[in-house]
């Protein structure tokens, strides 16, 4: 099975803003993805809405609990993804930067 050899896996959530449009999703390389919705080739809804603001991350080592995360936050109400965003980074600052250094 393909996952064997994926060493690691990111659940994710992008923001337009503080407290604007969330975009949650799964990725083998965070830094390939975000830069991809940074540079308009993630995907139409974020290219529309302007969402690439990495906001919220976790590493998985498999990628089906990566994928099991996302879809439990995206049953999740509104405010507790905002909450769960807030815990780690109150300021909404853009984590992509600190991803890119290490």
């Amino acid at each position: 099975m393909w996952e064997e050899f994926v060493k690691e896996c990111y659940f994710y959530i992008l923001a337009s803003g503080k407290y604007k449009t969330l975009y949650t999703g799964v990725t083998n390389s965070i830094l390939r993805r975000v830069e991809e919705h940074k540079t308009g080739k993630g995907g139409k809804f974020t290219k529309k809405y302007d969402v690439h603001t990495l906001v919220y991350y976790e590493h998985y080592e498999r990628i089906k609990d990566a994928i099991a995360r996302e879809k439990q936050i995206k049953n999740w109400h509104r405010n507790w993804k905002l909450e769960l965003i807030e815990k780690v980074n109150p300021d909404w600052r853009d984590l992509y930067e600190g991803v890119v250094k290490g």
